[in-house]
């Protein structure tokens, strides 16, 4: 099992102690669809924000397996303060690996908090000394209070070729539509942000292919971060499991706190706890969160034990992350969904946070990135030999 250091204790140790007034903001924040001030402020003196940023810019670079620790435990608390977590400390570490010159720029606040749309819908046209940027990007979790947004766009140069580029702007260039009404992840801030005429230096703009082809043409590229080239989707779909199991634990705790004096409605059972049925659904959605726990573990492992030797993952091992990652999040669904409906019709109301959980598990849960069956066919067709039929590997 990866070791978590001394600093990523001591940041888990203040996040388990803020849980409780993250939980009990949880329906003010659903309430104005983002975050309430209280919570940002409680995370960013715990130091949940400069999780990912390089030490030599005042960051405590922690590694995959700490940082997903933390966010665990944040969605214990509240999942849309685990997942806008999640969205800004990925995004830092993604800068992480870019040049110097843009590292300099973006970590001049070691508690950045940066944004982001991974779907391709902008473009940057050459001008200048760099590009101009147009598009619209939806579902942009966390764009309420970044303070840089890390778009996907194409390139379009006059000769008619398009290449796919990541583009770093700061959030205040862009209009950010009010449009997150959501039934889950309400607090998230998920809304549309668009950028129209923005003009971007050419130093934040990163262009893959021209990285790929460099390195078909012999050029040596600076090496990723000591023990942090966990390689792009296998981060990020690996991480986001946290939320889950995280959304999973806090379900399971505060069904526990619900459940003395409870009996069961119409039935001559007292004490729902002393009902086999009861023990049985606990003891199957703890067996669940431990598989999901389990598996999260194996991935990291992994991952870690790769970026340590400068290895990149075999293309089995990033489907197997896939397919994992994915199952893993079931498994946590699942474990809410036997709670919640052991939970009687009392969970229903808004001041239950159960309930919340509930939907916050059900909603996110269709993410595309970790959609069951889509990932479990990925994984499938490279275990039987097959073309993955995807680049996001």
């Amino acid at each position: 099992m990866t070791k978590i250091g001394s600093e990523a204790s001591s940041l888990l140790s203040a996040v388990k102690d803020i849980v409780p007034a993250l939980r009990a903001n949880g329906q003010q924040a659903e309430d104005q669809r983002w975050l309430p001030v209280a919570n940002l402020d409680l995370l960013e003196a715990a130091g949940v924000f400069r999780m990912a940023t390089p030490r030599a810019f005042g960051g405590l670079d922690l590694s995959l397996r700490e940082q997903s620790a933390v966010l665990a435990e944040i969605a214990r608390g509240c999942p849309s303060s685990s997942w806008v977590s999640m969205v800004w400390v990925s995004s830092a570490w993604m800068v992480s690996l870019f040049p110097e010159e843009l590292q300099s720029e973006v970590f001049k606040n070691p508690s950045v908090r940066i944004s982001g749309g991974f779907s391709p819908t902008g473009t940057l046209v050459p001008a200048g000394d760099g590009y101009t940027l147009n598009g619209t990007w939806g579902f942009n979790s966390g764009c309420r209070g970044a303070d840089w947004n890390m778009m996907l766009a194409n390139v379009e140069r006059p000769d008619g070729s398009v290449d796919e580029a990541v583009v770093l702007v700061p959030i205040d260039q862009f209009t950010v539509d009010d449009d997150w009404n959501a039934s889950s992840l309400a607090a998230t801030g998920s809304c549309t942000t668009h950028a129209r005429d923005v003009h971007v230096p050419a130093h934040r703009v990163v262009i893959p292919a021209e990285a790929e082809a460099a390195i078909a043409a012999g050029i040596e590229l600076p090496p990723p971060p000591p023990g942090r080239g966990y390689g792009l989707y296998s981060f990020l779909f690996s991480q986001a499991v946290a939320t889950f199991v995280g959304i999973a634990r806090g379900a399971l705790e505060m069904f526990l706190e619900r459940l003395p004096g409870r009996g069961i409605s119409y039935t001559a059972w007292d004490d729902q706890a002393e009902h086999p049925v009861t023990q049985i659904q606990i003891g199957a959605a703890a067996s669940r969160i431990a598989a999901a726990e389990a598996l999260s573990e194996q991935m990291y492992e992994l991952l870690q034990t790769r970026a340590d030797a400068y290895e990149e993952l075999t293309l089995e091992e990033r489907g197997a992350v896939r397919g994992h990652s994915a199952y893993a999040v079931q498994l946590c669904k699942e474990a809410v969904e036997i709670l919640y409906s052991a939970s009687g019709a009392s969970v229903i109301k808004r001041s239950v946070p159960l309930q919340r959980f509930h939907r916050d598990i059900q909603g996110l849960s269709l993410h595309g990135w970790i959609v069951l069956n889509t990932n479990l066919e990925l994984y499938g067709r490279l275990l039987l030999g097959k073309d993955p039929q995807t680049a996001l590997l």
